[in-house]
């Protein structure tokens, strides 16, 4: 399977969330018990410094990170929902003009790459 693509812009200072749903070629929903993720955050495919980081298994206090039941948390993980939020005051902190991502799947040995894009970033004026 091909990763899909999906380029967004975070506008700085401001709270960007959306929610992803996996699902199989006959269009129902991937249960997602035994997966984690990340998504890596770069200047340019192949940069050696991460921009910024975000794993399943680790939400900041600020909420910034990966939910795997969607983005309030609140789906089970047989919607197929993965919930990404990047919080305010980590957007405030991001200093990009555009960059790229992707967002993997892991299942033991197993890793899929969901989608894969460009991040723009709309700068803030009032702080």
């Amino acid at each position: 399977m091909a990763s899909g693509k999906y380029s967004f812009t975070v506008e700085q200072g401001t709270t960007t969330e959306f929610e992803i749903v996996w699902a199989d070629s006959a269009g129902a929903p991937v249960n997602l018990t035994d997966y984690g993720a990340k998504m890596q955050i770069r200047s340019d495919y192949g940069s050696a410094s991460t921009l910024y980081g975000f794993l399943s298994s680790s939400i900041d206090a600020d909420g910034t990170g990966l939910n795997m039941n969607g983005t309030g948390g609140s789906k089970p993980l047989s919607s197929g929902s993965i919930g990404l939020v990047i919080s305010a005051a980590s957007s405030s902190a991001f200093s990009f003009n555009e960059a790229r991502y992707d967002l993997e799947l892991i299942s033991g040995s197993n890793v899929t790459r969901l989608i894969e894009g460009k991040i723009r970033l709309s700068k803030e004026v009032t702080i």
